[in-house]
């Protein structure tokens, strides 16, 4: 049991960042209990083994399928009898033909066939605009990934065909282990579930909670996402609390260990939720637009979770356009596919490049890095002036960023615009 001041700090403060995402490359799986072990990767992948066969959960990207199969093969060759998908999401799925035996089941919630659909339809959309965050640690992990296995061929994406689903729960029976199987809506994907072995109170979540634990998960992503309900996701986090587990095997990086600091911990991730989605519905109904709620809404000292990869102004815009959609009544022209845009020329011709570059200079003097972008983003993209005013309040941006997702689009600008 933790002690009581274990409980009270927040666990994000001493884990790693989503900047140490790695994909798969380890020599060897890690144990972190009796008949469990660790393939770490962009998620991890988990092996349960058994006195009658092997159930893994998760199989990684495509390309990190051969390393987590080697991984688990060295610990035991038996058949993998089932794998098991937390979620639908590519890091999960991709690995499924290197993993897989003949006689494998797999399995996953009955949500699953939606989110492979999307993943296919939206394939090159996603990817380009994930590439941004992840291009760098994909070339330098997919080379580590050819040393690892000894060649410069590599699998691609499986397309994930599911033997068993569920709707809410399924018990599996496997060598003398019980594993659960509990649907939980509101993490990062409808179809998400969690693995609860009863008998050792031990729980595998996935990215239940996001991809880093501890942190203000994302109601929809940078990438582009559809939106995550905050009531459900509530839900889930209580689904979960609810079991009481004393060890929770997350999507990456090392469990939480003790019945007391998970519980804190859930604890602590929902009451923020709440928080967020309610101080936005009382803004809402208050008569409040959702960037003043942006800058308004912080958590409360009792609900200090990170925001390391979701931020509570993010998740109030997706709680306020979840709940209301696109229109935000603020001006007529978002009825019509006429952007600002269309008259930043007339703008600029009226106002004069030289004045908007000053007044933008200005705006940085006074530390707004963001008006000065938006005076900025007038002028030609190929304005030399323009140019080192948006590379400037880039830099500051960046400078004062926690966030991986935000700090990965600042360094993109940076680049752009180098």
């Amino acid at each position: 049991m933790s002690s009581d001041a274990e409980q009270s700090e927040p666990v994000y403060r001493s884990r790693p960042g989503a900047e140490a995402m790695r994909p798969a490359a380890a020599e060897r799986a890690e144990r972190i209990a009796p008949g469990l072990w660790c393939s770490p990767g962009l998620s991890n992948a988990y092996l349960l083994t058994t006195a009658d066969g092997r159930v893994i959960v998760n199989t990684g990207m495509g390309f990190e399928g051969p390393v987590h199969r080697a991984n688990f093969d060295a610990v035991d060759a038996s058949p993998v009898r089932y794998i098991i998908f937390t979620q639908g999401h590519v890091d999960h799925v991709g690995g499924l033909d290197s993993v897989r035996d003949p006689g494998t089941t797999v399995v996953a919630q009955a949500n699953w066939r939606a989110w492979r659909d999307d993943n296919e339809r939206l394939m090159p959309y996603r990817a380009a605009r994930s590439a941004f965050a992840f291009k760098d640690t994909l070339a330098k992990g997919i080379g580590a990934i050819q040393r690892r296995v000894g060649s410069k061929r590599l699998p691609g994406q499986s397309v994930p065909v599911v033997d068993l689903d569920f709707e809410d729960t399924l018990t599996l029976e496997v060598g003398g282990r019980r594993l659960e199987l509990i649907s939980v809506p509101g993490g990062e994907t409808t179809d998400s579930l969690v693995v609860w072995l009863p008998d050792e109170r031990i729980c595998l979540c996935g990215n239940t909670f996001g991809p880093v634990f501890g942190h203000m998960p994302n109601l929809v992503t940078v990438r582009g996402d559809r939106y995550r309900d905050a009531l459900t996701a509530i839900a889930s986090v209580e689904r979960v609390r609810d079991l009481k587990p004393e060890l929770l095997v997350t999507g990456h990086f090392e469990p939480i260990a003790g019945r007391g600091r998970i519980d804190a911990e859930l604890t602590r991730l929902r009451d923020a939720l709440r928080h967020v989605h309610d101080q936005t519905v009382a803004g809402m109904n208050a008569g409040k637009d959702v960037r003043t709620l942006m800058r308004e809404i912080t958590l409360p000292p009792d609900c200090d979770v990170g925001e390391g990869y979701g931020k509570v102004a993010w998740d109030v815009r997706a709680v306020w356009e979840n709940y209301s959609g696109w229109f935000h009544h603020e001006s007529t022209t978002e009825l019509y596919p006429v952007g600002f845009d269309a008259v930043a020329a007339d703008v600029v011709e009226l106002a004069g490049a030289a004045a908007l570059v000053d007044r933008a200079r200005a705006h940085l003097r006074a530390d707004r890095p963001l008006h000065a972008i938006h005076l900025a983003e007038l002028l030609p993209a190929d304005h030399p002036d323009a140019r080192g005013v948006l590379r400037e309040a880039h830099e500051r941006l960046l400078a004062a960023s926690a966030n991986f997702w935000e700090s990965a689009w600042l360094r993109e600008q940076l680049a752009r615009n180098s």
